[in-house]
């Protein structure tokens, strides 16, 4: 990993910039984000559990928990 993705990663993960950011600085998916966080140790970071949405990630977190559980 180069420095510049390095720091880029490390400031999403402060919350300091968004992944729309990232993708104009050239990450593709956000399954190099994510490796990116796991190389660094580092988590991704969560949005204040307010607004409209709530209700959707709570579910959507639900689905990810119990898919995670059934992994091998």
């Amino acid at each position: 990993m180069t420095i510049e993705r390095e720091t880029l990663i490390r400031q999403y993960a402060a919350g300091e910039i968004t992944w729309s950011l990232l993708q104009h600085k050239g990450f593709d998916n956000y399954r190099q984000v994510l490796a990116g966080l796991g190389e660094l140790g580092l988590r991704p970071p969560f949005a204040p559990m307010d607004g409209p949405n709530v209700a959707a990630r709570e579910r959507a977190r639900v689905v990810i928990r119990e898919a995670l559980k059934s992994a091998p």
